[in-house]
């Protein structure tokens, strides 16, 4: 990659995280773990032992998977919270991030999901959408070094537009 193309990447990086976007995706993230968190504590756990033992069962690798989630998503967020107060450089937090794994636990089928208690499937669906707005951000952000500048990449117009959204 050329360096004004990495250039442009670790500006593109660093205008994200320090923007008011990046900020409520923050808070929203966090605060789907806390609610999650709570749910799972409290209301959740009275709701699973009324569950017949099926769909008990898959409640219990449902909020597994949930739980797996957010726990991946809440660690890439934190990594880029990182990165913006100066904590670690975008290089830094780009070799932690393969840690992370923002393909870590997919759902179970639909029709066992809709078996569920309609708050856990809601925290589900939240959690996926979040999820799938965290990926598509992962992938303009950490674009690979060596072809995202090449021409013709289908990432450049969307660094394209992205840049020219955060510089505004």
């Amino acid at each position: 990659m050329s360096d004004q193309a990495q250039d442009g990447l670790i500006l593109l990086s660093e205008h994200f995280t320090n923007s008011a976007a990046f900020q409520d995706l923050f808070r929203d993230g966090m605060n789907l773990v806390e609610e999650t968190a709570a749910y799972l504590d409290g209301e959740g756990r009275t709701e699973a032992k009324s569950l017949e033992r099926a769909v008990g069962l898959t409640y219990a690798t449902e909020s597994m998977r949930l739980t797996t989630r957010l726990m991946q998503l809440a660690s890439w967020l934190l990594l880029h919270r990182a990165v913006r107060e100066g904590e670690m450089t975008l290089n830094q937090a780009n070799r932690e991030k393969t840690k992370v794994k923002l393909t870590a636990a997919e759902p179970g089928a639909t029709d066992l999901i809709e078996k569920l208690p309609s708050q856990l499937q809601a925290l589900i669906t939240r959690s996926m959408e979040l999820q799938a707005k965290v990926r598509r951000l992962d992938a303009t952000m950490h674009a690979e070094k060596t072809d995202a500048g090449a021409p013709g990449n289908p990432l450049m117009p969307q660094l394209d537009r992205l840049r020219a959204a955060f510089e505004g």
